[in-house]
């Protein structure tokens, strides 16, 4: 009985997809045509260009199953005023999942900088 419920307990565990401590993202500087990745801790800001971008989680699906990665990402703007300083302000421009298969279906909708993601990483 004992094996079977640790075969169960097993199964489910590898089914699920593994959560990770570091978010590889790539990103686009529109202006330019670079394009470089970077990594996002979980939970750590990290800028790029007037973004601020903070990475929630990151998950990662098990090797045998169909390649996919998630992140949950928060992303903030700090726009340039006409004096070239930053805004004492961020502004919020998008908060929630995006998928490495799908990087269009939930996109930051910035005119100078796109994101999505690439990996997940301990």
């Amino acid at each position: 009985m004992k094996r079977v419920l640790f075969a169960l307990v097993l199964s489910f565990a590898l089914a699920t997809p593994a959560f990770a401590e570091t978010a590889v993202l790539r990103g686009l500087d529109k202006v330019t045509g670079h394009a470089r990745d970077f990594q996002a801790a979980i939970g750590r800001p990290v800028r790029f260009g007037t973004l601020e971008v903070i990475a929630r989680a990151c998950s990662k699906h098990a090797p045998e199953e169909t390649p996919e990665v998630s992140v949950y990402l928060e992303v903030y703007d700090h726009p340039v005023t006409a004096q070239g300083q930053e805004s004492p302000q961020r502004v919020p421009i998008f908060h929630g999942w995006m998928f490495a298969s799908s990087p269009g279906l939930n996109a930051i909708e910035h005119p100078s900088y796109d994101i999505w993601p690439i990996d997940c990483t301990n």
